[in-house]
């Protein structure tokens, strides 16, 4: 086996991903030579850009894509949540690890149910801020940006009395310590692939899908491919405020959902079940229920 080139973003975060992806490699091939290349994304050299009102789909993927294709990279490390439904040309996802918990999690020094009318929560994201807006209109909802790190100094330094992360990134950046509380999903829905990491590779490297098919974990690609093609079917990308998470155990599924219109205005909750032989009209019921949002 030829050495391995892995790309990937230069966050905290994104190394300790990549290293899940190098450990799990070398678990099955003690001998492989792996080489991480940091890449700079639009998303990581503007942070001025707002998260919730941005279009751009590639926002902290395209160079690193670019890349990929240019076979300056042989593979690249994603949050899967942050990559476009549709694969650009000529790539393909060779597999996901073992995804973590999907729920998100409070930073702060109260729960959501002690902090005080007018708590300024911090998140960049339109999902969390909906759904918790609706529970909690008592608060103030502000927009945050920079990675974990940076956001957690900020909330310290009292720019928020609290804030919304996902608990996947907790736990991989051993921060568990700083976590107030775990979001019930009833509460918050995560959004399609949270907490799945996603090896993005070039789909004519037939030696490098069979590597990784080996540790391609199944449940997570049935639950993740799940979500993301209901996100695809509503036309939309990271910033959509469209919650989703399914549950995959032996032939049996639980999904729930959660959509809003833009403005926020109207939004609806699903909780579905349904084996493995009805997910297409599964599917079709959700997409033609979620769009009646948008018609109103």
């Amino acid at each position: 086996m030829r050495k391995l080139i892995v790309g990937t973003r230069g966050s905290k975060l994104a190394l300790a991903q990549t290293e899940l992806l190098c450990q799990a490699l070398s678990n099955i091939m003690p001998e492989i030579e792996l080489e991480t290349k940091i890449i700079k994304t639009r998303g990581d050299r503007f942070l001025e850009l707002s998260l919730s009102n941005q279009p751009d789909k590639g926002l902290f993927t395209r160079e690193i894509e670019a890349q990929l294709l240019d076979g300056a990279i042989d593979m690249a490390v994603h949050s899967l949540k942050d990559l476009p439904v549709a694969c650009i040309p000529g790539t393909m996802i060779g597999a996901y690890l073992e995804r973590a918990k999907t729920e998100d999690v409070l930073i702060g020094k109260q729960t959501l149910e002690e902090l005080p009318e007018g708590a300024v929560i911090g998140t960049s994201s339109k999902r969390r801020a909906f759904q918790l807006s609706e529970k909690y209109p008592h608060f103030i909802i502000k927009e945050i940006r920079g990675n974990v790190e940076t956001r957690i100094a900020k909330m310290e330094a009292g720019e928020y009395d609290a804030i919304l992360m996902a608990r996947a990134g907790m736990e991989r950046l051993g921060l568990t310590g700083k976590i107030k509380q775990i979001i019930p999903v009833s509460l918050i829905v995560p959004a399609p692939g949270q907490a799945a990491i996603a090896i993005h590779i070039r789909n004519n490297d037939s030696e490098l899908q069979m590597l990784l098919e080996k540790i391609d974990h199944k449940t997570t690609r049935y639950e993740v491919e799940f979500e993301r093609e209901l996100l695809q079917s509503l036309g939309g990308g990271c910033a959509m405020p469209l919650g989703c998470v399914c549950r995959h155990t032996g032939e049996k599924n639980e999904v729930e959902v959660y959509y809003a219109s833009e403005d926020a205005s109207r939004s609806v909750y699903r909780k579905v079940k349904f084996d493995d032989s009805e997910r297409e009209a599964a599917m079709k019921k959700l997409v033609m229920e979620l769009k009646t949002v948008e018609a109103r």
